[in-house]
């Protein structure tokens, strides 16, 4: 992220994340879409739920949650009950040393500036940032 042109803003990256944020199910499905492909595979893990329905089916189920692992800080989105519950946590060793229940939009700010700081030491990050805002 040297040249100008190819510089994200935070306000890109946050504006990306906010997408269909209105319906927290939607929001749980375009925010897996997006961060899964564009970032490696142990920087995100998605949760689950499967009905019988779905077993039978062969279908994935619901996603229950999203974990983003960005350097120290574990970002949780979890639907429960059709609502979000997002979560920032802090990690050393794999000890998580403080956990915040906050809003949303406060998550999804802070889940774009630990991207946005990451992708700056990252150039892998900052390719998969790149392709997620732009749709690339």
């Amino acid at each position: 992220m040297t040249e100008p042109d190819d510089n994200l803003s935070l306000e890109m990256v946050a504006a990306a994340l906010r997408v269909d944020s209105a319906d927290a199910a939607v929001y749980a499905r375009v925010l897996t879409k997006s961060l899964s492909e564009a970032l490696p595979p142990d920087y995100v893990t998605v949760e689950r739920e499967r009905s019988m329905s779905d077993r039978m089916h062969g279908r994935p189920g619901e996603i229950s949650k999203v974990v983003v692992r960005l350097d120290d800080q574990i970002m949780t989105l979890a639907v429960k009950k059709g609502k979000p519950v997002a979560e920032v946590c802090r990690e050393v060793r794999g000890v998580i040393l403080s956990r915040e229940t906050v809003p949303l939009q406060q998550w999804a700010g802070a889940l774009a500036s630990a991207l946005v700081a990451h992708a700056e030491s990252n150039a892998q990050a900052a390719e998969a940032l790149r392709r997620m805002v732009l749709g690339t």
